[in-house]
Formats: C-alpha cells, sequence, structure tokens
C-alpha cells in the first residue's frame, strides 16, 4: 500500500473524514451535523503536527508527506466543508457559486503560501507562527454563524454569504499570528465546545 499509516498520521485522516462526512450530511440539509463535523476536525487539527512530532525518528518523507495530507485535509475541512453548511442554510442561487468559489480559491492559495513559508522555517530554524489567519479559523467561527443564522427568521443566507467572503479575505491578507502552543490548543478547544454546545443546544431547543 502508499503512503504512510502510523499513529503521526491517524488524526489528520480521522479529521478529513470528519469533514466528509459533514459535506454529505450538510449537502442533504442537515447543517448541524455539518457544524459538528467542522468542529471536530478543527479540534483534530490543533493536535494532529504535534502528535506527528513525539516520533523522534521521522524520516524527511515522513514529513513531507504529514505537510502534504494535512493541507489536503484543512481545503477539504476548511474549505469545501463551510460552502456546503452555507448550502444547506439557502445558498442555492447560481450566484452564490462566485462566493464559494472565492472562498475555496482564497483558502487554497492560504495553505500553499504556508507550506512554501513552512519549508523555508524549517530549514533556517525559524519561530512557528501563521502569515494570514489560518484557515482552520473557519471551524472556530462557523458555529457562531450558525448561532447566529437559528436565531434570525429570514436572510440566513446572505448572512452566511458574508461570513465566507469576509474570512475568505481574512486568509489572503498579510496578518502575523503566532502559533499556539500544546497548551493554548487544549484550553482553546475546552472553552470553544463549551460555548458553543452551549449556544447550539439553546438555540435548537428553542
Amino acid at each position: 500500500m502508499v503512503g504512510y499509516f502510523n499513529y503521526t498520521v491517524w488524526l489528520t485522516y480521522i479529521a478529513l473524514f470528519s469533514g466528509s462526512v459533514g459535506i454529505f450530511f450538510s449537502c442533504t440539509g442537515n447543517p448541524l451535523v455539518g457544524i459538528i463535523c467542522l468542529s471536530i476536525s478543527g479540534i483534530l487539527d490543533l493536535f494532529d503536527g504535534k502528535v506527528a512530532k513525539t516520533k523522534k525518528n521521522r524520516t524527511d518523507d515522513e514529513k513531507k508527506y504529514g505537510i502534504e495530507i494535512d493541507s489536503l485535509t484543512d481545503l477539504v475541512c476548511f474549505g469545501v466543508l463551510p460552502c456546503c453548511i452555507g448550502y444547506a442554510f439557502g445558498m442555492t442561487h447560481l450566484a452564490y457559486c462566485l462566493v464559494f468559489g472565492l472562498f475555496i480559491c482564497c483558502g487554497m492559495i492560504r495553505l500553499a503560501y504556508y507550506n512554501v513559508l513552512e519549508g523555508h522555517r524549517q530549514e533556517d530554524g525559524g519561530k512557528p507562527g501563521f502569515l494570514g489567519v489560518p484557515i482552520t479559523t473557519s471551524s472556530m467561527t462557523a458555529p457562531l454563524i450558525f448561532i447566529i443564522c437559528k436565531l434570525i427568521p429570514s436572510g440566513q443566507q446572505f448572512v452566511f454569504a458574508g461570513y465566507l467572503i469576509v474570512l475568505g479575505l481574512l486568509y489572503v491578507l498579510k496578518i502575523r499570528l503566532p502559533k499556539p502552543n500544546v497548551k493554548a490548543a487544549i484550553i482553546l478547544s475546552i472553552v470553544l465546545v463549551i460555548i458553543y454546545t452551549t449556544g447550539v443546544v439553546w438555540v435548537c431547543l428553542k
């Protein structure tokens, strides 16, 4: 079999599976499951690189492979899935294809550019960080937009379209952000899970 199947890549594989499930349910009219899957993929993405680094004898090919599958997974989970959630919220007009295309294209550019910079950083031994808002930001912000859309009686597709346009542009702006360490990632995950779970349950029970 081609590829690598050790523990360093399993979180990425699971994240991709979660994103694929989210795409299916969103396209069949269930954005809540899509949001849940998006959040799961986001949490897994926070830790996949940190888990991979625990393997001290990783080869260069394994490292490059990890970067490639991480980017491909990110494009599916945090680029395509949010658009499918938007489709479930009524973004079915042909004009919204432009919004989806813009968002996914900006996400792809962001990922490719990050990979180029990350390759130089690893060669030079520089400090980890982000240039441009990370594409995984959609997993942290889309649940909030979901809650807002559930609270308004109409125009949900316009809210979600505006969200995708703004976030897509933030992907390609030269904004420097630090990369969170393990402790910060754990705290962020717990806080977001508590806040969004409470919010989603509340709006669904109204």
